[in-house]
């Protein structure tokens, strides 16, 4: 037997195999790496990580007798007979009469001619799928279907449980099976990147045991084993590389230690016209403790529509100004952006803050005079839009950086903002709810702070869900609100109609997609989120609700291809009353407060996330009157509706979140737009919350006593992450 020393070579051999090409496995033909390719898989590892979707359990099998109509279920029975249809030219369809000792399930697989070859009567097959009731006899189409016993495929007896690996037309599940198979042949005596420690700590088994486990499990507890470590192996090298991405960008670059509780932080406190809530209080001196921090800043301040995320982060600009440093606070629109700058003003100016504001329409005189006063070390504070990004933007010495709303940014931009300082703090605002499980997931090198609750002098809003039909509801309640002296809105998905209508639909889910670039679908919007067909358009809406429905008010439009000017006279028209009811789309959703609007009517509400339409309710209820909010679907799917239901009875962003998450498939939780998101292939946020603790403890403990990992113990972690996450090279001694 090799010792140690001896073994470790050909253990190094195999992890370098790995990441191998494809072509390196058995039966991987060239034809079949191309397939394999159209599904991701490039290299071995690919193969060895592409694990099975669901398992058919043949230890657990129900008889024909006591399949139950609508359930979903694994039958083992015997082929009687096998016929080949083609009701239509380019439509193939495979019957299949199989029989068990109970009775007869008939099996109707379109399109898989070649089922007709490969089935002959008497073999015994498992199926797998819903059980259905269709002329006389139970049915299933389109299961899973499996051959087994002495003349199955791969040699799978019957008692074993079959993975279901995601396949293509080229690349059948078995066929697929067997290349995992030989792909894990190949990984047998490869390196345990876990250290030692840790795998002892949580009782884990080997990563070699875990991949066996997973694919070709003896029991579903092998499964649930196999799952549980290399979850936390995904999350593990997440958080490594999340908390390494920030030391590298902060690397060689003297951090500012904020001052606190300077002369300006104690006149903000005298300037407040109201008392911080406990959470607010609480969110303040959190944030005040990571800038105080001698390390660069990273915090993340989420908050629940209607919070008070910018009363806290006010804080933060004073304890820049008592450091002798400029902060740039930047919001994604327009109106948010002159919305902060008209709100902070009293704060600002009661604290001895020199401020401005810069967006794409302040004139050239203001504009050439706001940025004199930064360069000069004049101004503590600049607030604006993507203008603060341009290059002529340069802060004699920028201490922070605030970005309102920001995953409405790409990273390229929030990175650029952060690079007009040599090691600025960064706060980050949202009013996405995260969970903190998900948040620590995608945030590992954050810090973070949370406002669940609005000041208790909100009286809040009431949410009901109407049918398309019964819309008249919504509008004698935006009615008997005008009568009142109050306003309403009403929120559309898209702005025009027809062929223009389509196009700017798919330019709407690229939006949604592009806002969500930190947080992608995950508890936002669901790959069915608007669609191109049946949607109630802005300016159609507008211009019927002001012929046929409040001829008797002023009906305004405002949507996202308008120029800022043209939105900017829209809000302030709105907000002084000149317009009674504001049709508008997404671009209200966040910031815009108008403490008289008491009714919103969202058209077409199924097709929104339940995050957005949470936070576009926040534009009600925000002040002493109480907000009512109409969502209005024709759907007729039950999920759908349920799914809008649960705004009627929670106004808790994060218990909606938290139910969103419930609703998706483990591979919708964490999608591939951000860093590092799309090696989650195993994790469930909602369930592995305790998990994603654990590792981000883990990984920081890790780092704190070995920066870099450069320990013999830790160099195969290290080396993972860099694989990964691409960060530099590949070999495992470096």
């Amino acid at each position: 037997m090799k010792n140690g020393s001896e073994a470790l070579p050909a253990r190094e051999a195999a992890t370098l195999a790995l990441d191998a090409p494809v072509t390196a496995v058995k039966g991987v033909s060239p034809a079949r790496a191309k397939a394999l390719g159209a599904l991701g898989m490039a290299t071995v590892r690919d193969l060895v990580c592409h694990f099975p979707r669901r398992y058919i359990d043949l230890s657990v099998v129900c008889t024909v007798a006591d399949a139950r109509i609508g359930s979903s279920c694994t039958i083992c029975g015997t082929v009687h007979e096998v016929k080949l249809k083609r009701p239509k030219p380019r439509l193939s369809l495979t019957e299949i009469t199989l029989t068990d000792a109970t009775g007869t399930l008939m099996v109707t697989c379109f399109r898989q001619p070649w089922l007709a070859d490969q089935l002959k009567p008497g073999m015994a097959v498992a199926v797998a799928g819903k059980v259905e009731f269709d002329y006389g006899f139970k049915r299933m189409t389109n299961p899973f279907l499996e051959a087994v016993g002495d003349g199955g495929r791969e040699g799978v007896a019957e008692g074993m449980i079959i993975p279901v690996h995601p396949a293509t037309e080229k690349v059948s599940p078995a066929w697929m099976r067997r290349l995992v198979g030989n792909a894990l042949q190949k990984a047998r005596t490869t390196l345990d990147p876990l250290p030692l420690e840790l795998r002892r700590k949580y009782r884990l088994m080997s990563r070699q045991a875990a991949w066996a486990s997973i694919h070709f499990p003896q029991s579903m507890d092998e499964v649930r084993d196999a799952r549980r470590r290399l979850a936390y192996e995904e999350l593990l090298l997440l958080q490594l590389h999340l908390m390494m991405e920030l030391e590298e960008r902060t690397a060689g670059a003297e951090p500012v230690a904020h001052v606190v509780d300077g002369p300006r932080m104690q006149a903000l406190a005298a300037a407040l016209p109201f008392e911080l809530t406990d959470e607010q209080a609480q969110a303040r001196d959190e944030l005040l403790a990571a800038l105080a921090a001698p390390r660069v800043a990273n915090h993340l301040l989420l908050g629940d529509v209607g919070t008070g995320k910018t009363a806290v982060a006010v804080h933060a600009l004073a304890a820049a100004a008592d450091s002798g440093g400029q902060a740039l606070f930047m919001a994604p629109t327009e109106v948010l952006a002159r919305q902060h700058a008209e709100g902070l003003a009293p704060l600002l100016e009661g604290a001895g803050l020199r401020f401005a504001l810069l967006t794409g329409s302040t004139p050239a005189i203001d504009r050439a005079e706001a940025l004199a006063a930064l360069a000069a070390g004049e101004l503590d504070v600049l607030i604006g839009t993507h203008a603060l990004l341009e290059p002529d933007v340069a802060p004699a010495r920028m201490t922070l950086a605030i970005i309102d709303e920001q995953q409405r940014f790409g990273v390229e931009q929030r990175a650029r903002l952060l690079a007009k300082g040599p090691a600025p703090d960064a706060l980050f605002l949202t009013a996405t709810p995260i969970p903190r499980s998900l948040a620590l997931a995608l945030f590992g090198n954050f810090s973070l702070s949370y406002l669940r609750h609005g000041p208790t002098q909100q009286v809040g809003r009431t949410t009901t869900v109407v049918e398309k039909r019964s819309i008249g509801q919504a509008y004698e309640a935006a009615r008997a609100a005008l009568e009142r002296g109050e306003q309403a809105y009403v929120v559309c998905p898209l702005i025009g109609v027809g062929a223009e209508a389509r196009d700017e639909a798919a330019g709407a889910k690229r939006s949604v997609e592009d806002e969500e670039a930190f947080h992608p679908r995950v508890a936002i919007e669901s790959d069915a989120d608007l669609p191109t067909d049946n949607v109630t358009a802005a300016e159609t809406e507008a211009a019927y609700l002001q012929t046929k429905i409040f001829g008797e008010h002023q009906v305004d439009l405002l949507h996202g291809q308008m120029s800022p000017a043209e939105k900017q006279a829209a809000m302030d028209r709105f907000r002084a009353g000149e317009t009674d009811v504001l049709v508008a789309t997404t671009v209200i959703e966040v910031g815009v407060d108008v403490p008289n609007a008491t009714v919103m009517v969202i058209q077409d509400a199924d097709r929104f996330g339940l995050s957005q339409l949470h936070q576009l309710r926040g534009r009600v209820g925000r002040g002493d009157k109480p907000g009512e909010v109409f969502l209005v679907s024709a759907s007729q799917q039950p999920a759908a509706l349920t799914r809008l239901k649960a705004m009627e009875t929670t106004d808790d962003g994060y218990e909606l979140a938290t139910y969103d998450l419930s609703l998706r498939r483990e591979g919708d939780i964490v999608g591939n737009r951000q860093s590092g998101a799309s090696t989650l292939r195993l994790v469930n946020v909602v369930r592995d919350g305790k998990m994603i603790e654990a590792a981000h403890g883990d990984a920081r403990a890790l780092l704190d006593a070995d920066p870099g990992l450069r320990e013999p113990a830790h160099r195969a972690l290290a080396r993972e992450v860099r694989l990964q996450f691409g960060r530099g090279h590949g070999a495992i001694g470096g």
